[in-house]
């Protein structure tokens, strides 16, 4: 079943019809009376509801985006401190294997790391399409943006393929933030936006396989986010846990990035 897209904007027609060939989404003449659609208007592509709760968009050049390109802290936020980037002289190569809304990838990038950001559902990563395309022509984040590339493909089939070329091919770390059924009762009605959008894109209930898959991908390590108290992911054991206010990070090390100044191998 394909996901409905809604063009309010005439202008758009163009856009709205590559976005819905590059991923498999459903052209309709006019919005939807019930469920979720994506709507592209004329400033960005949105998945919006009746009445239940505000649209959800990625964004990486205005708002929470730019608060944290601005002040958020450099090396010392705890998703660089989890991927090994205090220190590190090399910075390495990112795949994001649950993109997602991208904000973690969009950090990284913003520090200078290369990123592939992964996403099989076709919602997200038509959301996640246009933000790039958005900050790709805006003067404070064209340059992140060159560091970013959207790969719409199932992470364990494309982590089981990069895993069998040479080392120099693949990726130092892959970073996993899977969605995992929500259970918090007391969630706040802020939140609303983004359990409806948990609901459309679906839970990573095949969290087990996809971490094996990162763990033969990367060759250096995979990084695991989680909620503070959550489980961790069933199978390997972390090697060091970095725990935040409310999130916590599952190292899961290969072996250490090279610290700065450390010499290079012969």
């Amino acid at each position: 079943m394909t996901f409905p897209l809604y063009c309010a904007e005439p202008a758009r027609r163009d856009t709205a019809r590559h976005l819905a060939e590059r991923f498999g989404l459903e052209p309709v003449r006019q919005r939807p009376e019930a469920g979720y659609w994506l709507e592209l208007g004329p400033e960005r592509l949105e998945l919006v509801t009746t009445g239940r709760h505000g649209a959800v968009y990625a964004e990486f050049v205005e708002g929470a985006a730019r608060h944290r390109r601005e002040q958020g802290g450099g090396r010392g936020q705890p998703v660089a401190k989890a991927i090994g980037l205090k220190g590190a002289r090399v910075l390495p190569r990112v795949v994001d294997a649950t993109a997602g809304l991208g904000g973690d990838s969009f950090v990284l990038a913003s520090l200078g790391c290369t990123v592939i950001l992964l996403e099989r559902s076709p919602v997200a990563a038509a959301l996640l399409y246009d933000a790039l395309e958005r900050a790709r022509v805006h003067p404070d984040t064209l340059e992140i943006a060159a560091r970013m590339t959207l790969v719409h493909d199932d992470a364990i089939r494309w982590l089981a393929e990069t895993a069998t070329r040479p080392a120099a091919e693949r990726p130092e770390v892959v970073f996993v933030d899977p969605m995992f059924p929500d259970t918090d009762k007391k969630s706040a009605a802020a939140k609303k936006g983004m359990q409806a959008f948990q609901q459309v894109i679906g839970d990573d209930l095949d969290s087990a396989a996809l971490l094996a898959c990162a763990l033969e991908a990367a060759t250096v390590r995979v990084v695991v986010k989680r909620p503070l108290r959550g489980p961790a992911i069933e199978g390997v054991r972390p090697s060091a846990v970095l725990e935040g206010k409310s999130t916590r990070f599952d190292l899961y090390v290969i072996r250490a990035l090279r610290p700065a100044g450390a010499a290079d191998a012969p």
